[in-house]
């Protein structure tokens, strides 16, 4: 369901019977008589409508994390918030852009519509802008042939979908100046090619059991999961065209399993 176009269905209906109500059938309601309840329930939700609907709209709007592709930054069951401004004012339902502000940099983690079905939002981490050359060989992540710095950390297991055991090592990985943490199953291909989709550009990236090499089209970016082997993204299904962004996720507001990652930044 698109929650946005459901408030602004709500919005116009209580907002259209609080105007009938106050330039019509409050004139003709003799003074004694109770309001209807559907023009008092109209006038007491419509402000409070109103303003939700502004806050998802233009500032914040809330989201929960229901996969583990960003593991270990962000948890199955967090719930995030996600800063709606930082990458320009757009208009709601539409997602049309009116104002720039800010373009999408390496490093920094963005939900998204699904370019494949733009009902579903994603979340991940920001890998190429438009123009770069974006590679990912064994493992070893470069942009425009830079190769990016990774630390090892300790071991990470965790059980994945379907409560299978993955064995995964816990890096740190400096994009382009922007440090996180990823995950790496030294099991796992780079890429599994039987999963890699027909999708726009498709011609701007080379695929081999290695990895592969994409150019980030204009208007476009990469997007991959820190959980690199347990995650469906740019790799598979491509890039993520700029009219699809929906903002940059910045704060954890609560995890029912995990209190003391409230309040934690996204990084």
């Amino acid at each position: 369901m698109n929650f946005a176009l459901l408030m602004l269905l709500l919005l116009v209906v209580t907002g259209g019977v609080w105007l009938l109500d106050r330039f019509h059938l409050r004139a003709s309601r003799p003074a004694d008589q109770r309001e209807p309840w559907w023009v008092e329930y109209s006038k007491s939700f419509f402000p409070v409508i109103l303003v939700v609907f502004l806050l998802r709209s233009f500032l914040v709007e809330p989201f929960k994390i229901p996969s583990g592709s960003m593991i270990p930054t962000l948890l199955v069951g967090d719930f995030i918030l996600v800063n709606k401004y930082t990458y320009g004012v757009r208009l709601p339902v539409v997602n049309l852009k009116v104002l720039d502000v800010h373009q999408p940099q390496r490093g920094e983690v963005m939900v998204f519509r699904y370019p494949e079905n733009p009902s579903l939002d994603y979340i991940k981490r920001v890998i190429g802008v438009p123009g770069d050359r974006v590679a990912y060989i064994n493992k070893q992540l470069s942009i425009n042939g830079q190769p990016m710095t990774m630390t090892p950390g300790s071991d990470y297991p965790f059980a994945d979908a379907g409560l299978n055991y993955a064995a995964t090592k816990e890096y740190r990985e400096d994009l382009s100046g922007h440090q996180h943490s990823i995950l790496i199953n030294p099991d796992q291909l780079s890429v599994q090619l039987g999963q890699v989709k027909q999708f726009p550009h498709r011609e701007d990236c080379e695929y081999n059991d290695q990895g592969f090499v994409c150019t980030v089209p204009q208007g476009h970016y990469f997007m991959m999961g820190d959980n690199r082997d347990s995650s469906s993204d740019s790799r598979y299904w491509g890039f993520v065209p700029e009219r699809n962004i929906v903002g940059r996720a910045f704060m954890i507001w609560w995890n029912f399993s995990e209190l003391g990652r409230i309040g934690r930044m996204i990084k």
